[in-house]
């Protein structure tokens, strides 16, 4: 007994040969499931899903090739997002992707007792959300991109800007974690630039209009969050702004387009790939989610739109033009 354990023969070198040639071949020709939730529809969290899917590609995972997407969107509504998670989990998808941080932390209560590893971009603070601990390590098998504000440098070019301005207002929901955390930040650092910070809490898009009457009453310039419910309205916030000549700033490209007069923020395209290139991993069996600790897009680049800035009757210095990345001299109608 021991003898024959010690000794391969060809007939066993040859099926051992075999079975791993086999396996190799399955790895290659693996064909992945993955339900997509995306929170809200707007521009930053579209281009996150377009690089996500591009990061996916790039690391041999295409969708209509080997990789099916089921795609979802809740309309900002969590009822609607509790119950596209829980049909991903009936579904037994490979992964799920939550797209903002209410579809990331309903796609991991969903997933849990699956055992479905979910991956999630665009989440502000994913250890506020309980999606990761203090040092950065997964709550589960949960893992992906934070797309956290640099509110230091959005402060400070608003300053800028508007150099008699004293308060800004924000507008947040009041159930995102994401904003209390963003908000907090604000508050501590508002006062380095002569500051006061005004906020204005939400509970639905409804509550938008009359929200927003009441905080351009009190502040001299809107700066806008992650937020996907405010974010998703935000071309009614800038139509009342304009209406009282008060500057709405953004937090990434695409609410510069339609429409806000300046940015310090993200790629989210960028941030997207970033997420993809992590989903494959997990995907492709080389790391589990929950031993990937979640990462944040190193840069924040300066958007202007020249086309705002003239019809409030603005001036941008020269000194603040010429760090913008990228500048647009057009509003973008969505």
């Amino acid at each position: 007994m021991k003898r024959s354990m010690k000794v391969m023969t060809a007939g066993t070198l040859a099926l051992t040969m075999a079975l791993t040639s086999s396996v190799f071949v399955f790895a290659e020709d693996a064909e992945y499931t993955i339900g997509i939730e995306q929170f809200a529809e707007h521009g930053s969290l579209d281009n996150c899903r377009e690089g996500f899917l591009q990061g996916l590609a790039e690391e041999g995972i295409v969708e209509g090739e080997n990789l099916t997407v089921d795609y979802k969107n809740a309309a900002a509504d969590m009822g609607t997002a509790g119950q596209i998670s829980d049909n991903f989990a009936s579904d037994n998808v490979d992964m799920m992707v939550g797209i903002a941080t209410p579809s990331a932390q309903s796609c991991f209560n969903a997933a849990m007792d699956k055992e479905i590893p979910v991956i999630f971009t665009a989440v502000t603070d994913p250890v506020a959300a309980e999606l990761a601990a203090e040092d950065g390590t997964p709550a589960g098998e949960i893992t992906g991109t934070s797309d956290k504000l640099p509110v230091q440098l959005q402060l400070e070019m608003i300053r800028e800007i508007l150099p008699e301005a004293k308060t800004i207002g924000i507008l947040y929901t009041t159930s995102e974690a994401n904003s209390e955390s963003a908000i907090k930040e604000y508050e501590a650092l508002a006062p380095d630039y002569d500051f006061e910070i005004v906020t204005k809490g939400i509970t639905a898009t409804a509550d938008i209009p009359l929200a927003a009457e009441a905080i351009l009453a009190d502040v001299d310039c809107l700066t806008n969050l992650t937020d996907n419910t405010v974010v998703a309205s935000l071309p009614t916030i800038l139509e009342m702004a304009n209406e009282k000549n008060i500057p709405v700033f953004g937090s990434e490209i695409e609410q510069v387009k339609i429409g806000c007069l300046a940015a310090e923020g993200l790629d989210y395209v960028a941030l997207g790939v970033q997420t993809g290139k992590m989903a494959a991993q997990v995907l492709k069996g080389e790391k589990k989610a929950s031993e990937i600790p979640y990462e944040t897009i190193e840069e924040a680049a300066l958007y202007l739109n020249t086309k705002v800035a003239e019809n409030l009757g603005i001036e941008i210095a020269p000194e603040v033009s010429d760090k913008a990345a990228e500048t647009f001299d057009e509003i973008v109608e969505e």
